[in-house]
């Protein structure tokens, strides 16, 4: 392989991460939109019975358009740019992956560990869910069950790889994700959980609304994947060598 500097793949993985937040602008707008409009009729119909409805300062428009892409775009940006540096830690230390191989487990780890562990625990609700007086403490514990997830992943990867030379590389990695997932459901049972629908809130609205934004989590990370992986393969694989013109006999 050749070498290539940390910033060249930096600048792939923003622009993958472009590419993953124009992917998910589009399945927000088609599966998460809809779900959006309904639960936000619902919270409008409360509180026009308590005469509380107030005028949204951005339209519902704006907010379903340039808002939404605006918000996925800087998300895939960030992203993008944080799954390239983990990339050029992983390339070559994980095992003998090439580099689309490599961003694949990049991209697959890094959904399981900042998308799919914290949604377990503290799922996304939709606009009338959930008490506005405790959005802050709400926010500070999904944000811990982040950094917990994150610790906890990078302590089963070293302990993977302290196990690989005396159990092989397959017993290890197995060893290693069941100390993960032990200690991630030790942590949803030391975490206090949240539990704020209302009673009345319909539970097919709410939990169409959890599949949808799981939808856009994954789709972040796939499209980031093949994208990022591509790209950087193209960056670091080397360029066959020209074969040497074949000179004739005299």
């Amino acid at each position: 392989m050749n070498t290539i500097s940390p910033r060249a793949l930096l600048v792939r993985g923003m622009l993958a991460g472009l590419l993953a937040g124009v992917a998910a602008f589009l399945v927000a707008y088609v599966l998460g939109e809809s779900k959006v409009d309904a639960a936000i009729a619902i919270e409008e119909a409360g509180e026009a019975a308590h005469d509380h409805a107030e005028a949204a300062p951005v339209s519902r428009a704006l907010q379903a358009t340039a808002g939404l892409g605006t918000g996925t775009l800087l998300y895939g940006l960030a992203l993008g740019g944080i799954a390239a540096l983990v990339f050029c830690f992983a390339l070559g230390r994980i095992g003998r992956f090439g580099p689309r191989a490599t961003a694949a487990l990049v991209s697959g780890g890094l959904f399981v560990t900042i998308a799919l562990v914290p949604f377990l625990k503290y799922p996304a609700n939709p606009p009338a869910v959930g008490d506005p007086g405790t959005v802050v403490r709400r926010t500070t514990l999904y944000l811990l069950m982040i950094a917990l997830s994150v610790l906890l992943a990078s302590g089963a990867l070293i302990l993977g790889r302290r196990l690989a030379p005396r159990l092989g590389n397959w017993n290890a990695s197995v060893i290693a994700a069941l100390a993960f997932v032990a200690a991630v459901a030790v942590s949803y049972a030391v975490l206090p959980g949240i539990n704020e629908v209302p009673e009345d809130f319909p539970a097919a609205l709410i939990w169409q609304f959890r599949l949808a934004s799981l939808a856009i989590q994954a789709t972040v990370w796939a499209t980031f994947g093949l994208a990022f992986g591509f790209l950087a393969e193209r960056a670091i694989a080397p360029a066959a060598a020209p074969k040497e013109a074949v000179q004739p006999t005299s």
